[in-house]
């Protein structure tokens, strides 16, 4: 190698890029996708949660599980294993749309003379 090609590798030298920077890995994009992660797991276990809760809150609504032998009890093996509406997306739906309870329906008042 000449003294001008050597001037001009020694130019040029800083240019390239540092093999030591080239490999380095910030975790933060880890710790991120760790937590998406997280929390849509946690999404999906309350939405089981909220469509098992559904489920029983309907059926004793719509006395499904009432007590055959004790008259206005509940049947609580009949509460595990009811399917109150067909699908479980209806019960997600009905329990996010509906925040509030529901009032029960009053009976009319009598009139007074």
């Amino acid at each position: 190698m000449s003294d001008a090609e050597g001037k001009i590798l020694k130019m040029y030298d800083k240019s390239k890029p540092e093999d030591e920077d080239l490999h380095d890995v910030s975790y933060y994009l880890h710790w991120l996708w760790g937590v998406v992660a997280l929390l849509v797991g946690m999404v999906f276990w309350l939405c089981i949660a909220l469509v098992n809760a559904e489920n029983q809150r309907y059926a004793l609504v719509s006395n499904k599980c009432a007590d055959p032998v004790f008259k206005g009890e509940i049947d609580r093996a009949c509460l595990r294993t009811v399917k109150s509406r067909e699908h479980w997306w209806e019960h997600l739906w009905y329990g996010v749309s509906h925040i509030r309870a529901e009032m029960p329906e009053q009976p009319p008042k009598p009139r007074k003379h």
